[in-house]
């Protein structure tokens, strides 16, 4: 119960900086904030992004997310500079509410290890 109060607390402060930062204080959802997990693992801040490498960056930010979880592993990087991995264990089935638990879990684990809130 502690730990989940924690995460509460944690996910409520990183959603408060991040939207600050980036959302003009308009609140930030979840899909936004693996977006933006997503363009600073890619490192390219200042460009502009098509539909399709949006849902590229995504995918890069859950890999990165779930990767400490043994779901999936860093691989290389392609010649344009873009991460990818290889997935190492079937992410199990997971209702909605479970899914959103993890990811905010893995999103609020990256941000500390990252120094960006404590």
């Amino acid at each position: 119960m502690a730990r989940d109060i924690q995460l509460k607390e944690r996910w409520d402060i990183l959603v408060e900086k991040l939207s600050a930062q980036f959302a003009d204080g308009d609140t930030l959802e979840l899909d936004a904030i693996i977006y933006l997990v997503g363009v600073q693992e890619l490192g390219k801040y200042h460009r502009s992004y098509k539909k399709n490498e949006k849902l590229d960056l995504m995918h890069i930010a859950i890999c990165r997310l779930l990767e400490p979880y043994g779901f999936y592993a860093f691989d290389y990087f392609d010649e344009d500079g873009w991460p990818h991995y290889t997935i190492k264990e079937e992410l199990p089935s997971l209702k909605a509410g479970e899914q959103s638990v993890l990811m905010k879990e893995a999103i609020v684990t990256y941000f500390v290890d990252n120094e960006y809130i404590s």
